[in-house]
């Protein structure tokens, strides 16, 4: 198939979640935004059915036969596939992380060299796998590009560190730890990047308070969000 050749993709079904209501869905006076009217779904993308189109095909092909190979099923590894706005996600099971990243770094057809690093989601409604961690891979030698997805529940938000196979990821699975909680079994020194050791808790997870410091700027103090005029 050509590189230029278009390939007609359905859109997958969305996978609604939850509804936001206000800019970041805060209830009660704290929505500063002047959004507070605003409502919409919060829809994932579902899986998607063969064939991808490209060489997503030949990846997820490739990589089920070293899944194969290993004596395990599939789908224990494998918990979805999504083709979404052209780009690959592959779901994988936090279990066998290390082990796909191994094969999608080192085998010859994949050789997905590079991690760009992991960022960390929080979907309260989604339940059961609130916690998202996404992994952003480039295979310089193929010029590829695509995302492997694990996910974790609220109560057990452990994921393991790739750091062994992608030592780049450190600092991003410390900012993640930091930020959103997701605790990275493994990582050589898992502390904070952007808060002060002693913040309790994580600030970019949905259900964190909104609120905050007073703020000194040229003078005056800007009050924390939770203090202020309310729009709603």
């Amino acid at each position: 198939m050509g590189l230029n050749q278009q390939v007609e993709r359905s859109a997958p079904q969305g996978e609604t979640i939850g509804v936001r209501h206000g800019m970041w869905g805060v209830h009660g006076s704290g929505d500063t935004t002047g959004f507070g009217g605003l409502i919409r779904e919060i829809t994932l993308p579902s899986e998607s059915a063969r064939p991808y189109g490209g060489w997503f095909d030949s990846v997820v092909d490739i990589l089920e036969e070293l899944i194969e190979a290993e004596g395990l099923a599939v789908k224990d590894v494998i918990e979805r596939v999504v083709v979404d706005r052209d780009e690959l996600t592959i779901f994988i099971s936090r279990q066998h992380l290390l082990q796909v990243c191994q094969w999608l770094r080192d085998d010859q057809d994949l050789r997905f060299e590079l991690c760009l690093g992991v960022s960390g989601v929080h979907y309260p409604g989604d339940k059961g796998r609130e916690f998202h961690a996404v992994y952003a891979l480039m295979s310089v030698t193929h010029n590829r590009n695509l995302r492997l997805e694990v996910t974790c529940p609220d109560m057990d938000c452990r994921i393991p560190s790739v750091v062994s196979i992608y030592p780049g990821n450190d600092w991003h699975e410390r900012e993640t730890w930091d930020l959103m909680g997701i605790i990275f079994t493994g990582h050589p020194g898992l502390t904070r990047t952007a808060m002060p050791d002693d913040w309790v808790g994580h600030p970019q997870r949905k259900d964190y308070p909104l609120g905050g410091v007073p703020v000194e700027y040229k003078g005056a103090t800007v009050p924390p969000p939770d203090t202020r005029r309310s729009y709603n």
